[in-house]
């Protein structure tokens, strides 16, 4: 008589296979840097256990390869190993609730009553079913072509030939099908939302504005981020009503990303409307290098325009339609491209001037836009004639410079805020000010990374597979979970998930970074006066208040 389909299942489970996963989807219900969702716990928590089942069956595998003795008794070793792997997961779901209120404490975050166990035990079993299965397509795909090639060809032969065209297949499937088709959808829609005209951004009617009629950049053509750069921000009216001071309008110039048909187009662009509309006449000039979908974070620019009392200009060219993450993804040269484009002809203008009669030069990006104006100059070209400063703010885990300041940091300063050398050129930020080392003093160019502890973003990195990152070993940073543990493969995948969840943090966590914190981020960099201890904690309660 036939078995049923599930006796037969149970049967070709692998007993290390299950342990070892349902170790795997145990370490994945403790926290990381972010708060978690069941629904992207489930997810987390299936892949997880997919992970552990699949170098389980390897290392059985390998067992039997090696010609080692078969264990006995296999039926009663399974059912044991799925007693005690229940136990273990119940006992881990019991507790997840209590791990992810660790991190939404730190946060200031409601705490949650339950981590629906049910719901994330029935997610994660439907992922891990999705990723065996596929496993299981990928082996009979390897067996029918190695019995094919093994007509004509040894054993050996024919296993290793199985093994290249089912990878080969696969990997061109999910590549060259599914991965294209996916890139095609989002660059399409991203296209089009960048392509929507909002009613409520109105095109400027001032002729010293990009945009308006009488500008060098038709307004349809700037493309959502850049319309929303335009139009809002602070006006002269609203800085001189909160300061009590004169103010200027901040000049504000941007280049989309269907202005032109090259990094190099737009750049001369950029130059020329900047020039135009009098941004070389302001007393700073401040390049922006915006995150991949061409969003320049009016937190960023809202506080230094107010510092400033609106005596700046600021500029920024679009260089894609995509997040960062995609960008990143795909097309991880043409933001720097664009970048440099930029920078070298803003810098070749300005290094023109007289430098008693011109603005102080700064760079400014967030997340792959910090990465990209990093690598829009070699400073060691601009040493004859530096620039002012940069504030680069949740810089990715692959920016070089960020990477190298980091890695030569002073001995006993942690890695989510290092100290480097003397400070004088070099230093990082938080929510909670920086780490200059006491009676430190800037040099002529003052460069500072403002960063989170929690944000995946920048502390995200591949070894983190067979290594302990440094930034959870103590002290940790203010909004890190203490119950935070690193486990081998686990823990990749819960910062990868982070990291396509950082912008959904609260604000001043994660990848969001607060006004307040780039307000004393641009204090330091830009070295700016006449401002009280009470008058600049009004302007963050202030800007803490907008939209």
């Amino acid at each position: 008589m036939r078995r049923h389909w599930s006796i037969e299942l149970w049967r070709s489970l692998s007993p290390g296979g299950l342990i070892l996963g349902t170790l795997f989807f145990a370490a994945s219900l403790t926290p990381t840097l972010l708060p978690r969702t069941f629904l992207t716990q489930g997810v987390l928590s299936g892949f997880s256990l997919a992970a552990g089942y699949g170098i389980g069956v390897f290392g059985r595998w390998l067992w039997i390869y090696l010609e080692l003795p078969a264990p006995r008794n296999l039926r009663v070793t399974n059912l044991l190993a799925a007693v005690g792997c229940l136990l273990l997961a119940s006992i881990f779901l019991w507790r997840a609730a209590q791990w992810q209120n660790s991190i939404r404490k730190l946060m200031g975050l409601d705490l949650v009553e339950s981590g629906h166990p049910v719901k994330v035990g029935l997610l994660a079993l439907g992922t891990f079913a999705l990723v065996i299965a596929l496993a299981r397509l990928f082996q009979l795909t390897f067996r029918f072509v190695s019995t094919r090639v093994g007509r004509f060809a040894p054993r050996r032969v024919s296993n290793v030939v199985g093994v290249v065209v089912s990878v080969a297949l696969f990997w061109s499937i999910i590549s060259g099908v599914l991965f294209r088709a996916a890139l095609h959808l989002a660059d399409s829609s991203y296209r089009q939302y960048d392509a929507l005209i909002e009613t409520e951004t109105v095109q400027p009617t001032d002729p010293n504005r990009t945009g308006s009629s009488a500008s060098l950049l038709d307004w349809n053509e700037l493309g959502r981020a850049g319309r929303e750069f335009i139009a809002t921000g602070p006006t002269g009216e609203e800085i001189r009503a909160f300061t009590n001071k004169e103010a200027l309008q901040p000049i504000r110039v941007y280049v989309g990303l269907r202005s032109a048909d090259s990094p190099e187009k737009r750049a001369r662009l950029a130059l020329e409307e900047l020039i135009r509309v009098g941004g070389f006449r302001r007393s700073v000039l401040v390049v922006v290098t915006p995150t991949g979908s061409g969003w320049v974070d009016p937190a960023a620019m809202d506080s230094l325009e107010y510092l400033q009392n609106g005596d700046i200009a600021s500029v920024a060219v679009q260089y894609s339609y995509l997040a960062s993450w995609l960008s990143l993804l795909v097309e991880p040269d043409y933001g720097a491209d664009n970048a440099r484009a930029l920078f070298r002809d803003i810098y070749e203008y300005w290094t023109r001037l007289p430098k008693n009669g011109r603005p102080r030069l700064y760079l400014h990006g967030l997340s792959l836009g910090a990465m990209n104006s990093e690598r829009s100059t070699d400073l060691f070209d601009v040493v004859g004639d530096p620039f002012q400063g940069a504030l680069w703010s949740g810089p990715p885990y692959q920016s070089r410079l960020w990477r190298s300041f980091t890695r030569d940091r002073n001995p006993g300063s942690p890695v989510w805020l290092p100290r480097f050398r003397d400070g004088s050129i070099v230093r990082f930020m938080n929510q909670d000010g920086g780490a200059a080392a006491p009676g430190s003093s800037w040099g002529p160019m003052r460069i500072v990374y403002l960063q989170y502890a929690s944000d995946p973003v920048t502390f995200f990195d591949y070894r983190d597979v067979y290594r302990e990152p440094d930034w959870m070993k103590a002290p940790r940073g203010p909004d890190v979970s203490p119950e935070l543990r690193w486990y081998p493969m686990v823990t990749v995948l819960q910062l990868a998930l982070d990291m396509a969840m950082a912008t959904t943090a609260p604000i001043g966590h994660g990848h969001v970074y607060a006004p307040g914190d780039y307000i004393e981020a641009w204090i330091a960099v830009t070295n700016v006066q006449g401002w009280s201890l009470q008058q600049i904690a009004e302007l963050k309660r202030h800007l803490g208040r907008l939209p």
